[in-house]
């Protein structure tokens, strides 16, 4: 499929076993981004990426409310609002 073999008399056994997919995924989902995973499991970061967009496509879609009472701004909103407020684009 994306290793771009066409035939083998006998498939190669490319396949890891559940326990590294397991521990890839957890390790991404505690913030290590792909490739550190890759390098730290001896895999490529695309099979690393393969497998987390599969699991994500597997889950169920988050609730999202009916409607929405309080809405509540970040702090680096304000900050970034504030300066891009105070920004002129013409010079003094």
């Amino acid at each position: 499929m994306y290793c771009q073999i066409k035939y083998t008399p006998e498939p190669k056994p490319w396949i890891y076993d559940e326990a590294t997919r397991k521990k890839a995924l957890e390790m991404y989902v505690d913030g290590m981004n792909l490739r550190r995973i890759a390098r730290h499991l001896g895999i490529h970061h695309r099979t690393v990426s393969l497998w987390v967009k599969a699991k994500t496509n597997s889950l169920p879609q988050a609730p999202l409310p009916k409607e929405v009472k309080d809405a509540e701004m970040d702090e680096i909103f304000t900050f970034i609002g504030e300066k891009k407020s105070g920004f002129t684009s013409s010079p003094s």
